[in-house]
């Protein structure tokens, strides 16, 4: 490990090195069911299911999967939003040494064949609203055994029933198993979950994340990136389940890391922001609350904000997958609500960095590593050396949070790990006391006129303008400068602005190279299932009208 001087910043008792139980991710099933094990683990829609209840069904689902055939290093896709049968489903693959296969419950036929042609799953578990998609996906791909589950199912709704052959309704499915471990050895080594990214060049490959990296993952967030948790009684302990469970980011910090830490998680299936608001109103206190910027913003800049009392409501607000506006954090800050912003990738176990709950937070950071990640900022050609302090690179990460590697894609995986450290594609500086900035997506930087413009620089300005509620900058293609930036904006609801105004705007914080040359005013911007713009899909739009 190399010298870290940011180690001055936060409290010395939490620990540099944490050190992790060698064992499979299942075992957390076992720490809130002995400690609290009436204490409820899920709560969907009013509905209870205790710790200890969750732990029984998990092991009667892993039973009735074995009964099915499925076995260690089978793979079982989960086409499921946030609900207990994901819960109960994503352990049961576990528990049996099969691997989870995580599918957004929005993706088409198209998108769901192509997870499936890669990891020739045995079995898939989905649910009644998407069953047009599957039965298309059915015409193309063969698989095995369906298992498919009402989304109310553990919410006083019915089980499906009248299925197809080599279909199973889940509950009925779950009821005939036996309540006793599988007798199968599972290891730390053992794959656990196929979490599918675009990485760095848009081509969805599938992230291998084995046991001891989901466990490394749990105790990072729990003991170290959300450790302020440590001071409320396990009895009080909260978390706001509205990251999807299909997302690296909702498995690690809100899914596996609640278990960890005997947290009650009030299971949130979508975000829809007045449903939303009347989920928050029933409750007294949320001690964790994982979330995105655009979730974040849109909660706290409610008209009922003020009324709910979120300063009182909300312990700690932890955001990633996208930068925080200065502004929002203003706000947050505002309202005294304890807030962490951090860093990670499908790739590196949802984490890598994140800025200490109680030590200096530098706004635009990502902050510091966690305790045993390494982090280099290393030359964009050669990746070979480290660049100085200030300088922008490429940043690379090592430590237990590295994916085994990519799905059955050796050469993709020898490109994105190179003796050890993890490429991430994410161009960083670090400043002086090793906080680290990500500048931008190395596929994202602009190269304008032969300068480099980084659009995160761009989308800061813009966000600061008092009519501007979102904006992406994107490098499109342009006759005489090779690339210039154009500008995709959503105004505040009730606002007015022309194209000449955002430009006049930026042009006052920013080099004449950098301001964007092209502005387009939309009603909303492609979002992935976290609320992260796609800039990308912006780009192909680009590319599909110059071509």
């Amino acid at each position: 490990m190399r010298d870290r001087p940011w180690l001055q910043h936060y409290d010395q008792a939490v620990p540099t090195t944490i050190r992790y139980p060698q064992v499979p991710v299942t075992d957390l099933l076992d720490l809130p069911a002995r400690v609290c094990p009436d204490k409820p683990a899920l709560v969907f829609f009013g509905h209870e299911m205790s710790f200890l209840d969750l732990r029984r069904q998990v092991m009667r689902m892993a039973n009735s999967l074995a009964g099915l055939g499925i076995g260690k290093g089978d793979r079982v896709v989960l086409h499921l939003p946030n609900c207990p049968q994901y819960v109960i489903a994503y352990y049961a693959t576990l528990l049996n040494g099969a691997i989870a296969v995580n599918a957004n419950p929005l993706y088409t036929s198209h998108e769901l064949a192509y997870l499936a042609e890669e990891t020739r799953p045995r079995a898939m578990v989905t649910f009644d609203m998407v069953l047009p998609n599957v039965h298309k996906l059915l015409e193309k791909v063969q698989i095995e055994d369906i298992i498919l589950t009402g989304i109310l199912d553990y919410a006083g709704g019915q089980p499906p029933d009248d299925l197809p052959v080599g279909w199973h309704s889940f509950r009925p499915l779950l009821e005939r198993g036996a309540v006793k471990l599988p007798r199968v050895r599972v290891t730390p080594s053992d794959p656990a979950q196929i979490q599918f990214t675009g990485g760095t060049t848009g081509v969805p490959k599938g992230a291998v994340l084995t046991h001891a990296n989901l466990i490394a993952g749990a105790y990072e967030c729990v003991y170290w990136g959300a450790s302020i948790f440590n001071l409320v009684p396990p009895a009080e302990r909260v978390t706001m389940a509205v990251l999807p469970y299909f997302h690296a980011y909702g498995n690690i910090v809100v899914l596996n890391s609640s278990l960890l830490n005997c947290a009650t998680q009030i299971v949130v299936p979508r975000f829809e922001l007045e449903e939303f608001m009347a989920v928050l109103e029933q409750y007294d206190r949320i001690t964790f609350f994982p979330g995105v910027p655009t979730l974040i913003g849109a909660v706290v800049s409610h008209p009922r904000a003020a009324e709910l009392g979120l300063d009182r409501k909300l312990g700690l607000l932890n955001s990633g997958a996208a930068p925080m506006p200065v502004e929002l954090i203003d706000r947050i800050k505002d309202l005294g609500i304890a807030y962490g912003e951090g860093w990670g990738m499908s790739e590196s176990t949802s984490l890598g960095c994140s800025n200490p709950i109680m030590g200096v937070k530098k706004a635009g950071s990502i902050g510091i590593p966690f305790p045993d990640a390494d982090l280099r900022v290393v030359d964009l050609e050669g990746g070979t050396e480290e660049v100085p302090v200030g300088e922008p690179g490429e940043l690379v990460m090592r430590g237990p949070l590295v994916m085994q590697g990519y799905w059955n894609a050796p050469d993709k995986t020898a490109e994105q790990i190179r003796d050890g450290w993890l490429f991430t594609g994410d161009i960083a500086i670090r400043d002086e006391d090793s906080y680290f900035f990500i500048v931008d997506r190395k596929k994202d930087m602009i190269i304008a006129g032969g300068y480099n413009v980084y659009p995160r620089e761009v989308d800061e300005v813009l966000h600061q303008h008092p009519k501007v509620q979102m904006a992406v900058a994107v490098g499109v293609p342009d006759a005489y400068r090779g690339e210039t930036v154009k500008a995709y904006v959503v105004l505040k609801e009730g606002e007015d602005a022309t194209a000449e105004d955002i430009i006049a705007f930026c042009r006052e914080r920013l080099a004449p190279y950098k301001s964007p040359k092209l502005v387009e005013f939309r009603s909303e911007l492609p979002m992935s299932a976290v609320g992260k713009v796609l800039r990308r899909k912006l780009r192909e739009e680009e590319t599909k009208k110059s071509s």
